[in-house]
């Protein structure tokens, strides 16, 4: 688990929740998404390799992904202005597939969460300006399907 320090020198968890919590589970599915892609858009593959188990959380973002490729990809490409969905550094690609998952196919996934969480993984695994660039396609894409 991530950690970082906090004001007072103390180590503080970015993400409260504790251990299971939706949003450790779509860091883990955003670390399987990019691995999958890595390794040729395998994600059975991947899961089969793991010692220990993802959340189930984890595996529905991840298995929704797949199932639902096609589309997310082009709700990206459609949003994505100036930029080709193969074009775009591979963790971006990752994240915004994961969030455009949940703001299309899971409406019980608050919109603000999706995305907020999506740009705070842009921010740590990305380059420094992905966090305005998932947060902009994103926000179109929200304004589309919710």
């Amino acid at each position: 688990m991530s950690s970082e320090t906090g004001e007072s020198g103390e180590e503080r968890n970015p993400y409260p929740g504790g251990l299971g919590s939706r949003r450790e589970a779509r860091e883990r599915a955003f670390h399987l998404l990019y691995e999958s892609e890595m390794k040729g858009g395998d994600s059975g593959g991947v899961l089969a390799a793991l010692q220990l188990e993802p959340d189930s959380f984890a595996v529905e973002i991840l298995e929704g992904v797949e199932a639902n490729a096609e589309a997310i990809d082009e709700l990206i490409a459609e949003h994505a202005r100036n930029w080709e969905i193969d074009r775009m550094p591979a963790l971006d690609r990752a994240i915004l597939r994961l969030a455009t998952f949940e703001l299309a196919f899971r409406p019980d996934v608050p919109t603000g969460a999706a995305i907020s969480e999506a740009v705070i993984l842009a921010k740590r695994y990305s380059t420094d300006d992905s966090g305005k660039f998932v947060n902009g396609v994103l926000s179109a894409i929200a304004d589309q399907v919710r």
